[in-house]
């Protein structure tokens, strides 16, 4: 039990700003455990924007409510994946072969297509949120974190690590998944999708993993597999398919 906090805490420490235990720190060996809890940390992360929605509800408008929850899911991981899907849209946009592409990627100046690829990710996040029921956002909020975790986390599994570099931080996660890993993370994942009370929200998880499939394609025909960045890449548009497949599914199904 305890080996297993270390490793959750890890994993909270790696993705989050949230302050952890002082005896817990980035050991390659738990980090390397620490992908079945990427979806756990997601819906803390969710929840966190949930509860900045929810107070912030009580005095401002939804659109302002809106934006502080995205801030404040954004201030807490440090804008860790919006930073892979910038990196991801550099680098793929901006190179044509696989060292260019990787070195672009690892380039942390924000370029044309980053900063054009976070607007509009950012902008669709905001206007998918609006758009649906006030009292579901919450519930749509750690859906949306945990469930895309888990989205990234099947890239880990299907997709070989191809960066090189030793002195990648993000090398031990985004390295190994094992079957068990990937089955308890789906757990985690979707757990959030049983206080729906309505089975069809599952269907979500279909165009998601399509999301997954699409972005993954083009990783392996590039580079050959996958980086962290590329993990954080799927995790910001399958988070984004989740909130449109909700809309959708509210209309015409639900």
């Amino acid at each position: 039990m305890k080996k297993e906090l270390h490793i959750f805490f890890t994993a909270l420490m790696f993705f989050t700003r949230i302050p952890c235990p002082k005896w817990v720190n980035h050991d390659p060996q738990y980090l390397r455990l620490s992908s079945k809890y990427f979806p756990l940390v997601g819906s803390i992360v969710g929840g966190i924007g949930a509860l900045v929605f929810y107070g912030s509800s009580y005095v401002f408008s939804v659109e302002i409510s809106v934006l502080l929850s995205i801030l404040a899911t954004i201030y807490t991981t440090g804008a860790f994946h919006e930073d892979g899907f910038a990196d991801v849209c550099d680098g793929f946009g901006g190179g044509w072969t696989k060292d260019k592409i990787l070195l672009i990627m690892k380039d942390s100046r924000l370029g044309t297509y980053g900063t054009i690829g976070l607007l509009l990710i950012i902008s669709i996040k905001f206007a998918a949120l609006r758009e649906i029921e006030t009292h579901y956002i919450p519930l749509v909020l750690i859906s949306g974190h945990s469930l895309s975790r888990f989205i990234a986390t099947t890239l880990i599994f299907t997709h070989p690590y191809v960066r090189d570099t030793e002195d990648s931080k993000a090398k031990p996660a985004a390295k190994s998944m094992t079957v068990k890993m990937i089955i308890i993370s789906g757990v985690f994942g979707m757990a959030p999708l049983f206080f729906f009370k309505n089975p069809w929200i599952f269907l979500s998880i279909v165009p998601m993993y399509l999301s997954k499939m699409f972005l993954g394609r083009k990783f392996r025909k590039w580079i050959g597999g996958q980086t962290g960045d590329c993990a954080g890449a799927v995790q910001q548009l399958s988070e984004v398919v989740f909130y449109l497949t909700f809309i959708t599914l509210w209309k015409y199904i639900w």
